[in-house]
């Protein structure tokens, strides 16, 4: 992700950037955005989500700035930074239904070649389903009514003679367990995939 020649952040730059300066703090965005947002889309494939992740890193880096010292470490700071909030944000929409849909759409998964998208939607599949059955009896009941056949909470209830919130309480629990144990495999695969291959 080097920057070279004209693009290169010079130190004196970065001093004007410590001091406040805006008009330097502008060129250097005007600098790396464009990167920044591609790298950022390839991970994420959203184009909000992506702009979203850019301009919170700048604004990282303007409350940072008094604190930057060397401009060669600058260009690592930047990508580490939108890696970091990539990653937090696919971790806090896992448990999204529309999510994980948008996650199924082959168009929006980081690969540049269909069998990658194939290999990794296999084996998340594989990973899905060994999980839901190791699930609880009733948890498992629950989650699998709810998910797969579309029923309702109060239908659940009637069904299995529970409570709604007893329903809830085993949708809550079979959902943060899927998600503890798929959020690294995901974020992972997702990220190191579409890094190198793309």
């Amino acid at each position: 992700m080097a920057l070279n020649g004209n693009n290169d952040i010079t130190q004196e730059l970065l001093i004007r950037l410590k001091k406040g300066d805006i008009l330097a703090y502008d060129q250097i965005y005007h600098r790396y955005s464009h990167k920044l947002y591609s790298f950022v889309f390839r991970i994420l494939k959203d184009e909000a989500d992506s702009e979203d992740i850019v301009q919170e890193v700048f604004i990282k880096i303007w409350e940072l700035r008094e604190k930057l010292d060397d401009h060669k470490l600058l260009n690592s700071l930047i990508f580490t930074i939108a890696y970091n909030n990539s990653i937090s944000l696919i971790r806090k929409k896992i448990s999204s239904s529309k999510y994980r849909e948008h996650l199924r759409n082959e168009s929006v998964i980081p690969f540049a070649d269909n069998s990658f998208s194939e290999i990794e939607f296999n084996e998340l599949n594989r990973q899905v389903k060994k999980l839901i059955e190791s699930l609880p009896e009733k948890q498992k009941r629950v989650y699998l009514s709810h998910r797969e056949q579309g029923l309702t909470y109060p239908e659940i209830a009637e069904e299995m003679g529970i409570s709604r919130n007893m329903v809830e309480n085993h949708m809550v629990k079979s959902l943060k367990y899927l998600r503890q144990n798929l959020k690294n495999f995901l974020v992972v695969t997702r990220f190191f995939l579409g890094i190198f291959f793309l």
